[in-house]
């Protein structure tokens, strides 16, 4: 075998190279995330970020560019979209931690954290909107993204402990959604009705048809399965921090 056959078969059988390293948000998130409740909720240390480390990683997202991004699989671009929406909502968070007890603080008109374009990604202004909306939701039809990006809130799918990564990203999802649909606080079988989330009503697009969508999980979710009557129960919109006096 000649030195360019040789070459072009160690390409072949080497490991594909990451896109991006997502080391520096995967250390924030192992540092500061706290599971709760068996493993279906999480709280998290805003007092404890490393604000340098957080602002380092928000800068390296910032400088890909939207050719770069389009080079990547499916999977590596997902993982991207769905870590550049945490880390940039905690560091919105921060922005004005202390002082605040809810991502609406902010505001709902003036100042909206969600629409507010407080942050470039992809070589244009973007807000959180443009990531969940504009680009997630849009380009991907994958609904357990609603599992994965996480609002700064009780009442949001629980902050992963960890970075999304393309080689694990099926898995990761898929866990996600385990998670959230076996939390008894947000998704429940009750008096013959099956009280969920107010996410399934507000994305209701996303999940059609629900009651098949909520048949695939019927053993996390505890009913039976089949046509049911649907409730949606009432969104904590309270900021998900953790400290010493936590309830949860």
């Amino acid at each position: 075998m000649d030195a360019r056959l040789a070459f072009s078969f160690l390409l072949l059988i080497a490991p594909a190279a990451q896109a991006f390293d997502h080391g520096q948000w995967d250390a924030l998130l192992k540092e500061n995330v706290v599971v709760l409740d068996g493993g279906k909720a999480s709280q998290f240390r805003y007092a404890g970020v490393d604000r340098n480390a957080l602002q380092s990683y928000l800068a390296s997202l910032s400088k890909v560019d939207a050719n770069q991004f389009k080079s990547w699989s499916r999977e590596e671009q997902m993982a991207f979209l769905i870590n550049a929406y945490n880390a940039f909502t905690v560091e919105k968070v921060l922005s004005r931690y202390p002082d605040l007890r809810s991502i609406w603080d902010f505001g709902r008109i003036f100042g909206n954290p969600f629409k507010d374009e407080f942050f470039t990604l992809l070589g244009r202004p973007m807000s959180l909107d443009g990531i969940e909306h504009g680009l997630l939701r849009k380009d991907y039809r994958e609904p357990r993204v609603h599992y994965a990006v996480n609002c700064a809130s009780v009442g949001c799918p629980m902050l992963r402990e960890e970075a999304y990564v393309a080689a694990r990203l099926e898995r990761q999802l898929e866990e996600q959604a385990a998670r959230f649909l076996s939390d008894r606080s947000r998704n429940r079988w009750h008096d013959g009705r099956l009280e969920v989330s107010k996410i399934f009503d507000w994305f209701r697009e996303d999940f059609e048809p629900r009651q098949a969508y909520f048949a695939r999980y019927a053993s996390l979710l505890g009913y039976p399965g089949g046509e049911v009557p649907l409730s949606f129960l009432d969104y904590d919109w309270s900021l998900n921090d953790f400290r010493s006096s936590s309830p949860r």
